[in-house]
């Protein structure tokens, strides 16, 4: 007979002493606001803040935004915001509840009171994990795309923002006087920069004097963020219920590991995240480049690489030998001398340390997961790293390997003809350049500028690898390519 358990809520946070810090909690006002509420954010930010505030109070409470959909509303606010944590690695697992999200907004059902939030004066600091197409680049300048839907349908109504851009626009013209801090968590290049920006590019459409003032006042401090996190699955929801003896409806799964470095420009203040672990620097620069290329690119390329051959999960793909000699070299000899870090950053240790962090068994990260997006994340995971080799006149092998790879994914099929499914703000573009009867598809994917460089399409040595590479997986299936090029 099947029990009906309760629902995860406050009232029975006294039962779950055994998933809750054992320090004095005070229930936080709202200081943050969080636009993107995703898993990785409540693995992650969320989790650093309230140890920050465990560890030295303040009123730092998060409202997270869900920017179009409201599932994750639907499933915390009857839980009062709660929800646990799974933490995995070789040691087995731990579950953590975790009470810094204080309320759950949804812009397209609620864009007043979005609105009201950003403008409380109590809030200071806007975070974002909103994923690179949130920010509305066009990549062909790094500014602001004009043409976005979004953008154009906001500066033609900035009151009733729909856009990040818009909203954080909204939210700062009211806030003259106490302008709260911007903070990107995105795996974006120099993501502080990006996102002023855009932001000022914004500001200057719909008004100059709130632009320089923008310009001027407003902090947006760029940070590097990291913890794997997988999407939620039914066993998540079952093995939390399991733990915590109640039903948590949407949990999150994480690995053990997770670092957070930040540029430390708060002028209305903020936790104090460095007695939660996070580091606090001038520049954060180096660490980003790094887990970008080395993390981010190798993510990638693994992902699309195992797609293709069939298999599903990060472990899975790691365990192969071919493909974790070439992750091994690529890491080694292609990206790790690009870097350059601080004096204690082991590229060694740190290329180790990502390889046993992705054959975490305990996991399951998804690669379908990983290959989202990929117009947005090729050009800072890899076409950098591409761009700087080809400058020092370096070899681009096995990096092209990657692009190819992503570029055979597109078609859509596997190499046993399952379907692999295309997530993407320019899937179906990109899916009908990408149809491999036709011939020319590297030169057609090539000459997509929001992607590739002209600089970079254009230079023959890049251009040329790539199409070796798409050749050798058409020819020879992922695994037999990645030995053969794991071997060069």
């Amino acid at each position: 007979m099947n029990i009906q358990l309760p629902r995860l809520a406050p009232a029975r946070l006294p039962a779950l002493a055994a998933h809750l810090s054992p320090l004095p909690w005070t229930e936080p006002r709202v200081g943050i606001v969080h636009l993107g509420l995703g898993n990785f954010h409540r693995a992650h930010q969320a989790v650093y803040t309230e140890d920050a505030m465990l560890a030295a109070g303040g009123d730092w409470g998060i409202c997270g935004v869900s920017l179009r959909r409201p599932d994750t509303r639907d499933a915390l606010a009857p839980q009062g915001g709660l929800y646990s944590v799974l933490i995995r690695d070789a040691n087995g697992q731990r579950v953590r509840v975790v009470r810094a999200l204080r309320r759950v907004l949804v812009a397209t059902e609620e864009p007043d009171a979005v609105l009201a939030a950003l403008r409380d004066p109590h809030v200071r600091i806007v975070t974002l994990t909103v994923t690179e197409k949130g920010y509305c680049l066009d990549p062909r300048t790094g500014g602001l795309d004009f043409a976005h839907p979004l953008i154009a349908r906001d500066l033609r109504d900035p009151d009733h923002p729909q856009s990040v851009p818009g909203y954080l626009v909204a939210g700062l013209r009211t806030r003259r006087d106490n302008p709260y801090t911007v903070l990107s968590c995105d795996n974006l290049a120099h993501n502080g920069a990006a996102l002023r920006r855009v932001v000022l590019d914004y500001a200057r459409a719909l008004d100059a004097g709130l632009a320089d003032w923008i310009e001027d006042g407003v902090a947006f401090p760029s940070t590097m963020v990291d913890r794997i996190v997988p999407a939620t699955t039914d066993a998540d929801r079952q093995a939390a219920a399991a733990a915590l003896g109640c039903v948590d409806a949407w949990p999150v799964p994480a690995e053990s590991f997770r670092q957070w470095v930040i540029e430390d420009r708060f002028p209305a203040g903020r936790p104090a995240w460095e007695q939660a672990g996070a580091l606090l620097v001038d520049d954060v620069t180096p660490y980003e480049t790094a887990k970008l290329r080395m993390l981010n690119g190798v993510h990638s390329t693994l992902a699309y690489l195992a797609l293709l051959a069939g298999i599903k999960t990060v472990d899975q793909a790691v365990a192969q030998a071919d493909l974790h000699a070439l992750l091994h070299r690529m890491m080694s000899e292609d990206i790790a001398p690009t870097l350059t870090v601080p004096a204690d950053f082991d590229r060694a240790r740190y290329r180790d340390d990502l390889l046993a962090r992705f054959a975490n068994p305990t996991l399951k990260h998804r690669c379908i997961q990983i290959a989202m997006d990929g117009s947005q994340k090729l050009p800072p995971r890899l076409l950098g790293t591409v761009a700087d080799r080809l400058r020092a006149g370096h070899a681009v092998d096995r990096l092209a390997l990657g692009i190819a790879a992503w570029m055979r994914f597109l078609a859509g099929r596997s190499e046993s003809g399952a379907a692999l499914e295309l997530n993407d703000p320019m899937a179906e573009r990109l899916r009908a350049l990408a149809a491999p009867e036709a011939p020319g598809v590297v030169d057609r994917l090539l000459a997509v500028t929001e992607i590739f460089p002209p600089e970079l399409a254009a230079d023959a040595r890049f251009t040329g690898t790539v199409r070796r590479a798409y050749d050798a997986l058409a020819r020879d299936g992922a695994l037999a390519t990645a030995r053969r090029y794991a071997a060069l």
